[in-house]
């Protein structure tokens, strides 16, 4: 499967060992969520107004540098 993000593409690659193809989706599920591959799908389902935009784009950078105070903080 391939991903873009920020004009970078990333190959995920899943092994399915046994046949057990419903494990593989499952690991495949977990990794797209875990790289916010369906929160940006369900952005982009939607219109978003452009002060929506700004506005939500200002709370994510807010709480990635009190995340990052934290995380330093803590050593």
């Amino acid at each position: 499967m391939l991903i873009t993000r920020q004009n970078r593409r990333y190959f995920i690659k899943i092994e399915v060992k046994d046949n057990n193809v419903e494990q593989a989706i499952r690991v495949l599920k977990r990794k797209l969520q875990k790289e916010g591959f369906f929160k940006v799908m369900k952005m982009k389902s939607t219109y978003e107004k452009p002060s929506e935009k700004k506005k939500r784009i200002k709370t994510e950078n807010l709480k990635r540098i009190k995340k990052q105070q934290k995380l330093r903080n803590r050593y």
